[in-house]
């Protein structure tokens, strides 16, 4: 089955790239060659827009550092610049 649709046949098919989103998974539709739209079904959607944490969730769930850590500095120094 075809998982990429040219547009215009992807406008005159549109009942068809429905149902093979919905049956199949993603239906790329590409305009002038080249890949312009990704057409999923709503469970797709929520999956992949659903499953990333907040900023807030995400700090909090990192790994935590004990109170022996300590941070290691270069020993590097500025290079000299004329102006």
């Amino acid at each position: 089955m075809n998982t990429s649709w040219k547009l215009q046949d992807a406008k005159a098919k549109f009942s068809q790239v429905v149902e093979n989103a919905l049956k199949m998974g993603p239906q790329y539709v590409t305009r002038r060659g080249k890949e312009a739209v990704v057409i999923l079904s709503v469970k797709e959607y929520q999956k992949i827009t659903t499953q990333k944490p907040t900023l807030k969730e995400f700090l909090l769930n990192c790994p935590k550092m004990d109170d022996g850590f300590e941070f290691e500095r270069q020993k590097d120094y500025p290079r000299d610049v004329e102006f």
